[in-house]
């Protein structure tokens, strides 16, 4: 059989990342267990513990693996419901740079690209955006680019994250 150049046989790379959920309602639990399952294409079931940052929610997190571009679909798939706090960590592989997302029910989702040492870096047009923004409409160019960081994201979840401290970690590998 001869090879098709038109078809090349395109290698299949995995990267790894974390899904934290640092609070959901009860009854939004396992909704988010099916829309990681949908994801992943597997069966999920996640060890949920109380989250005494905001009583009456749940929290959990798992290790996963799977393509490179799994970080940005779970991110979607969580996206939408209003009461859920999450994070999605992926690390950087051989053809996806890392990536990092954080969503609040008041600021909606975040995105950064991250390098390999889990730094968050800022493509150069959304720096010059930022520096226009500060001259232009009269705000302060360190507020821009704490927002570029993530800050407010990090402010808002930071004390959800110190009350999972100790919490266990599943990992789930997904069949490539």
């Amino acid at each position: 059989m001869q090879d098709d150049p038109l078809s090349p046989e395109v290698p299949v790379t995995t990267t790894r990342g974390v899904l934290y959920v640092h609070s959901a309602p009860r009854a939004l639990c396992p909704h988010v267990e099916w829309a990681v399952a949908g994801v992943l294409g597997t069966r999920v079931s996640l060890d949920w513990i109380r989250q005494p940052a905001a009583p009456g929610t749940w929290r959990s997190e798992f290790s996963w693996q799977g393509r490179a571009g799994t970080g940005s679909q779970l991110a979607s798939a969580l996206r939408g419901w209003q009461m859920l706090r999450f994070e999605v960590t992926a690390e950087p592989c051989p053809t996806a740079e890392g990536e990092r997302y954080s969503c609040t029910p008041d600021l909606g989702i975040f995105h950064a690209v991250t390098g390999i040492h889990g730094d968050i870096l800022i493509p150069e047009d959304r720096l010059r955006a930022a520096l226009v923004r500060s001259r232009t409409e009269e705000t302060n160019l360190e507020a821009e680019i704490a927002r570029l960081l993530g800050k407010p994201w990090d402010d808002e979840l930071e004390p959800f994250r110190h009350a999972g401290e100790g919490a266990p970690v599943r990992w789930l590998h997904q069949v490539v």
